[in-house]
């Protein structure tokens, strides 16, 4: 099935679906690159199937707005994006094996290079395209300014530089950059504060180091960073978790006006009673302790709702509050409405958005387990079609 489908289809389904508002994804992106300074850039990330939120809609409309930069994880999500028919730069953050120059050459996706080892294997591979005809393999150098995920280490900038010079001189390859990440940028206490401070130190060192390249592409500044730090005239932000509307961490606060785009919904299958001391769900985990009602919505951890808020959750049925009781199932959940004196079958179930003046945001939803919004999002599986709302121009 389609995961990409008009809503009067998932009127016929009516068991979960996302809805995903393009017009506040438009929205947030404006509001985040009015706040930089003029000429600097986005770089849009859309990996992870752009968050879960889907990579196809949300790069189309992003391409309308005028981003010209987008970076994934992998070249599958690259060479479909082109695919797809975007243009400009696609930059895959982590590692491609050299087998993949070929499709790298082909489609003109920028590559990562995570390790001097990764960088001589890259360009022995392009450097034989090359003699072939083909066209040169774009890439960036990965720095390691203190995460110890890839890169070089930035501890030693000379030797980034030398690095960086013999592969941007190296036949078949074409250097358009370097990047980092900085780890904690989306923290606010102190000693994460100076971290992120000694990485873009690091960082801004091995860029001063090969400034004669001309590179055309620097970047450090996430989501976060683009908030703690200004961004000069010409800097390149990826512009990731904020775009989709949720924070970097926990204790951040949006900027005025960005707002979570992806709501998750699913439907009440039937409504029962259940009498004191009967159980629900797998392992009797949840015991009634007195007369109570109880609802079957048609959503379990297959469509990515963590069984981890078994006992702990809660879903919003008419504009309130229904918690989860015993263990999520694979298909399936059960909660509480003994408080939703009116809900019946067919009513709507939110997982994740509005429902009256309640609201869930998957941050909420992650604070409840202990992980992040991000994990949550990404999480939502692909038999849960999205149904997107379309741009009003």
């Amino acid at each position: 099935m389609n995961a990409m489908m008009h809503k009067n289809t998932a009127e016929f389904l009516r068991r979960s679906w996302a809805e995903v508002d393009l017009n506040v994804l438009r929205k947030n992106y404006e509001l985040y690159r009015d706040s930089l300074p003029d000429k600097a850039e986005i770089m849009a990330v859309v990996k992870a199937n752009a968050y879960g939120h889907g990579s196809r809609p949300v790069a189309e409309m992003l391409q309308k707005a005028g981003v010209k930069r987008f970076a994934v994880a992998s070249l599958h999500e690259a060479v479909n994006l082109r695919k797809d028919g975007i243009e400009g730069e696609i930059l895959i953050l982590g590692y491609t094996p050299a087998e993949g120059c070929g499709m790298l050459s082909e489609y003109g996706i920028t590559q990562a290079l995570v390790s001097e080892e990764h960088a001589a294997s890259m360009a022995a591979a392009a450097a034989k395209l090359s003699e072939e005809g083909n066209a040169p393999v774009l890439c960036q150098f990965a720095i390691d300014t203190g995460m110890n995920r890839i890169g070089l280490d930035a501890e030693d900038p000379t030797g980034c530089a030398e690095i960086i010079r013999r592969y941007a001189a190296a036949p078949g390859l074409t250097m358009t950059g370097i990047f980092t990440h900085l780890c904690t940028a989306d923290t606010e206490d102190e000693e994460a504060v100076a971290f992120t401070e000694r990485q873009k130190a690091l960082f801004d060192g091995v860029k001063d180091a090969v400034k004669d390249l001309n590179l055309p592409c620097c970047h450090c500044l996430n989501s976060a960073g683009g908030r703690t730090f200004p961004a000069g005239e010409g800097a390149c932000v990826r512009l990731g978790i904020i775009l989709y509307g949720l924070k970097p961490d926990y204790s951040n606060v949006l900027p005025e006006g960005i707002m979570p785009a992806l709501s998750w919904k699913s439907t009440v299958a039937m409504v029962k009673d259940l009498h004191p001391g009967e159980t629900v769900g797998y392992g009797r985990t949840f015991r009634a302790e007195h007369p109570m009602r109880i609802a079957t919505i048609p959503t379990g951890y297959a469509d990515g709702y963590h069984r981890s808020l078994s006992n702990r959750g809660y879903v919003l049925i008419r504009g309130m509050r229904a918690g989860i009781v015993g263990r999520v199932c694979m298909d399936q959940m059960m909660v509480d409405v003994t408080d939703i004196p009116d809900c019946a079958m067919g009513d709507e179930a939110v997982l994740l958005g509005r429902s009256g003046d309640e609201f869930l945001s998957a941050d909420d939803m992650a604070q409840m387990i202990g992980t992040i919004g991000y994990e949550l999002v990404c999480d939502i599986s692909s038999r849960v079609p999205r149904i997107y709302k379309e741009i009003h121009e």
